[in-house]
């Protein structure tokens, strides 16, 4: 049987990204992404919920959404999800699912541009979008 783990995410990060490097010198961002979701009732009262995604992004697509992202960006992922554990100081486990991104697309005007997982980096911002006549970014 086939199996599929992919994750398609458009939101707005909710801080700077925060860029480290491993040991060997391998660079992770860690970004928090809100995604939103809007709806109306059978009664008409409208609805709103947002969720909170941790995103890890790694190598040099880690670099450039460290050089390139801003908080309140509106950005595409692409990715996996992965759970993981580990036991806190008082000896609790605790477990979390972050999406482990793959691709990222930089949307909402300013410096929009489409980078994949060890693309090579751009040396200055790049240029602009024209605007699309919808609200898919693809």
């Amino acid at each position: 049987m086939a199996a599929l783990n992919k994750v398609l995410l458009i939101g707005n990060l909710g801080a700077d990204p925060e860029l480290s490097y491993t040991p060997n010198g391998t660079a992770k961002a860690t970004m928090r992404l809100a995604t939103r979701e809007v709806w109306t009732g059978k009664d008409g009262q409208k609805g709103e919920r947002t969720e909170w995604h941790r995103v890890i992004v790694w190598g040099r697509l880690a670099e450039i959404c460290g050089q390139y992202l801003t908080k309140g960006r509106e950005v595409y992922i692409e990715g996996r999800l992965q759970t993981r554990s580990w036991e806190d100081r008082d000896g609790n486990k605790r477990w979390t699912t972050e999406v482990i991104a793959s691709g990222m697309q930089m949307l909402g005007g300013g410096r929009g541009a489409r980078e994949e997982g060890g693309g090579a980096a751009p040396e200055e911002p790049p240029p602009d979008l024209p605007a699309a006549d919808d609200d898919v970014p693809f």
